[in-house]
């Protein structure tokens, strides 16, 4: 039997650390971050409902029309500017944020810049 990744299981536990604090309400929901090698996806979700209230990734066709970015973090940049636009339009100013165990640099802090520049405060 293989044992996963070490990275991974180390993500993991920063992510189950994390998420033993940072809960999302009606009034202030969660905007969880997740990355991968290609594509990052945003998510801002009520924790007490269980609903995603605004999403955005660089699968969709916002971020692929936008057309060829210079690198991963420009992408980044724009999912964040796309869901912080998407969670303005629903009425939320203010949201938690959740790194999903990932370090708070590169992309996951691109995007973050991103949702902040179209005024959600976190």
């Amino acid at each position: 039997m293989g044992s996963t990744n070490i990275r991974k299981e180390m993500r993991f536990k920063r992510k189950k650390r994390i998420r033993k604090k940072v809960m999302g309400s009606g009034a202030r929901p969660r905007l969880s971050v997740f990355r991968s090698a290609r594509h990052i996806y945003a998510q801002v979700i009520d924790d007490a409902t269980g609903q995603t209230m605004a999403s955005a990734c660089t699968l969709e066709k916002d971020a692929r029309t936008h057309g060829a970015f210079d690198d991963k973090k420009a992408a980044a940049a724009f999912v964040g500017k796309l869901v912080g636009e998407r969670a303005m339009e629903k009425g939320i100013k203010s949201v938690v944020f959740d790194r999903n165990g990932f370090l708070y640099h590169g992309r996951v802090k691109a995007l973050s810049d991103g949702a902040r520049k179209t005024g959600l405060d976190f």
